[in-house]
């Protein structure tokens, strides 16, 4: 095999794999994105529960929910 042919097979051996370190960074850029809206969705869910438990043990027991700083903010799914 001449230089040349060596030289265009390294060179497309390169391409593949730098397409594969960047097929791989966006799958682990995908799994960061989820695992973050998951996080996002509990922690809005407990917000919401706590809320709910707190006004329940307020005295006068008027049944109103009362926001509180995590249940006021809205999150993207």
């Amino acid at each position: 095999m001449s230089f040349e042919t060596i030289s265009l097979l390294l060179n497309w051996l390169e391409l593949g794999v730098l397409f594969g370190i960047l097929f791989r960074l966006a799958r682990t850029f995908d799994l960061i994105a989820s695992t973050q809206r998951e996080l996002r969705r509990a922690i809005h869910h407990l917000g919401g529960r706590q809320a709910a438990e707190l006004n329940d043990d307020a005295p006068g027991g008027s049944g109103d929910r009362v926001d509180s700083p995590l249940t006021a903010i809205s999150y993207r799914s």
